[in-house]
């Protein structure tokens, strides 16, 4: 999973990385990896797209804003943009992250590196990708998809945004691991920036995460997990 942290935080401004298997990225600090061991782009795929119904949802056409809690390595961001190449979708695509530790270019590339499906994707991405990412990070890619990472306390930055998100990827850190990303007031955030209509999905099943996205004002269901995880939770603002 990727990791932001709304709360308190590691004082660096950089994660403290390990790695895993060759190309696993390992956050020290939090103690956990940043995606599923088994495939992180498939789970990407069963999470946040099919929990999200996407890409059925950009048949519509118009801007489509989707919203995610911790960038990470950019995986989620590289498989979306693969998918929605692949769709007949008519309109733009607009990828907001809101990531506290950001990676460099060279720790990006070699965690993407895995996924020879996303190698387009991941090349313009750390192609574009500053040395130095503070701020906010605005790209524009071709085909009509802006990519727009803000990079600080996942707290300020959703309060900040305006409430147009079609979908949210939340995809924090384990819950155990980091759960100032899973808190009630935070959830109430996404709730609020989130169109009539709008919809999340995420990995996580904690009981406390189920009870504050409801809390929050979502509708949420229960939905078989990826690669044999039990649960996955994914929901609608009606």
């Amino acid at each position: 999973m990727t990791g932001t942290d709304p709360g308190q935080s590691p004082s660096s401004s950089r994660q403290n990385l390990e790695w895993h298997e060759g190309d696993m990225p390992y956050s020290k600090e939090f103690g956990d990896h940043f995606y599923c061991r088994t495939d992180g782009r498939l789970e990407c795929g069963h999470v946040f797209l099919a929990g999200n119904r996407l890409p059925e949802r950009w048949e519509a056409g118009g801007t489509f804003t989707i919203g995610e809690l911790g960038f990470g390595t950019g995986l989620n961001f590289c498989e979306t943009w693969r998918q929605w190449k692949q769709s007949p979708a008519a309109g733009s695509l607009q990828f907001v992250s809101f990531e506290r530790f950001p990676m460099q270019a060279g720790e990006i590339d070699r965690a993407l590196a895995h996924w020879p499906e996303i190698d387009e994707e991941r090349q313009a991405l750390v192609a574009n990708w500053p040395t130095n990412p503070a701020g906010q990070v605005d790209i524009a890619f071709t085909g009509q998809v802006r990519l727009t990472v803000v990079i600080g306390a996942a707290l300020d930055g959703v309060s900040a945004s305006p409430p147009d998100f079609d979908a949210w990827y939340l995809d924090g850190f384990a819950p155990s691991r980091n759960p100032d990303m899973w808190s009630e007031e935070l959830m109430r955030l996404v709730f609020d920036t989130t169109v009539s209509g709008g919809s999340f999905a995420t990995y996580a099943a904690a009981g406390f995460v189920r009870r504050n996205l409801a809390a929050a004002g979502f509708t949420v269901e229960r939905r078989p997990g990826f690669a044999g995880k039990r649960e996955m939770l994914r929901g609608d603002k009606s």
